[in-house]
């Protein structure tokens, strides 16, 4: 058998912090690794699998589409992206009209960056202290952590950010040319920091007042992942500009800025060679299918519930606070995080950071009972 890991090892630019496993199979949510070891995953790519690894639905329609037309140019119309964006204005925020299709998140950020700018000609944006919205310049000038910064600055100016939930500092970072807000319901890599309702309208009266544009980052909370099918419906607010990613093509990259009314935008400023190919879009209705027929809000509603009553019915030692909303869960410890993600991935269950001391959970959303109860007995055996 290959050496996979020295493979990798000798060819790939070395920037992710490996662990030491070779994942070779998926299934709903279970992993399997090129020994045969089964894993219960816990982390979904970073909630990208919610409907599940490999699912039946996504790989008949990726299969079909790609014997029929992987890619088309924008310059042309296609059917798969017709029906595609049909269905997904479906199910999205009724003020949101438009969309531009992207291949990752992080193109959706920098999108939203570009129109914002052209909108209302002005250059500023405001964003929270441990929010994460990229890796691109812009999006990274916009995300918080000064580790994934230092090295490449200057990036863009005139990026600020402000205290997550506290409304009055951001209303004092706000000024005459701030073109946009750039800010996610829960912050998932900021260590599960769930957005207070009464902050978000204040922010949106904000926007109002201030001819500014509200910019929702759900690329992670997207797609049932909260118990809603998108994490602002908890809130009752509208997005001017909202960014989706991840779990939006059952894994296959794509990712999408939805556009309100007020975003216009002069034809030949922007465009994507990948963004909206057919095969990206058939992988997309196939998910949002899946995720209509069978409900999976519900599914992460329930199962969130679940899980956090049955773990706080233990006494951790390790854990200072569970914050939770559908399967978005977050474990605060009183110690850092990744000697526990470790042993976990040796008892078969694979987790994933969230700053330095949280324990960040995002499953599959078809995950069973089972296997969520699986996934708490070994948490008990090394959180205890």
């Amino acid at each position: 058998m290959k050496d996979y890991k020295s493979i990798i090892d000798q060819y790939e630019i070395d920037v992710y912090p490996k662990r030491d496993v070779v994942f070779v199979k998926g299934k709903g949510a279970r992993l399997w690794d090129d020994k045969g070891k089964e894993y219960v995953d816990m982390a979904s790519g970073i909630s990208v699998a919610n409907v599940g690894h490999a699912n039946d639905k996504v790989v008949a329609a990726i299969s079909k589409q790609a014997s029929t037309l992987i890619t088309c140019a924008n310059t042309f119309y296609n059917d798969a992206k017709a029906i595609f964006l049909e269905k997904l204005f479906s199910i999205v925020p009724a003020n949101l009209k438009r969309a531009f299709i992207t291949n990752s998140g992080t193109e959706a950020i920098e999108a939203a960056i570009k129109f914002a700018r052209a909108v209302t000609k002005k250059t500023k944006f405001v964003s929270a202290m441990k929010g994460f919205h990229g890796r691109t310049y812009g999006a990274l000038s916009a995300t918080y952590k000064k580790e994934y910064r230092e090295l490449f600055e200057p990036l863009v100016p005139g990026f600020s950010f402000v205290p997550y939930n506290n409304f009055e500092k951001l209303k004092e970072a706000v000024d005459d040319d701030t073109a946009g807000i750039i800010l996610e319901i829960v912050q998932g890599e900021g260590g599960i920091n769930i957005g207070q309702k009464e902050y978000f309208q204040k922010v949106r009266e904000l926007c109002n007042e201030k001819n500014i544009l509200l910019i929702i980052d759900e690329i992670q909370t997207g797609f049932c992942r909260t118990g809603k099918m998108f994490a602002i419906e908890h809130i009752g607010i509208e997005a001017d500009m909202m960014t989706l990613a991840k779990s939006i093509a059952g894994g296959f990259p794509m990712g999408v800025l939805l556009c309100s009314d007020k975003i216009q935008i002069e034809r030949g400023k922007h465009g994507s060679t990948f963004g909206g190919n057919p095969l990206a879009c058939a992988a997309g209705i196939a998910s949002i299918d899946f995720m209509l027929e069978n409900k999976l809000w519900e599914e992460a509603e329930s199962k969130g519930k679940y899980f956090r009553e049955k773990l706080e019915k233990y006494t951790l030692s390790k854990v200072r606070e569970i914050r939770q909303i559908g399967l978005m869960i977050g474990i605060e410890l009183k110690d850092k995080s990744q000697p526990i993600i470790v042993e976990l991935l040796e008892k078969g269950v694979v987790t994933l950071p969230a700053g330095t001391t949280v324990l960040r959970l995002l499953p599959p959303l078809v995950i069973s009972y089972e296997e969520l109860d699986t996934a708490i007995e070994k948490l008990v055996e090394v959180l205890r």
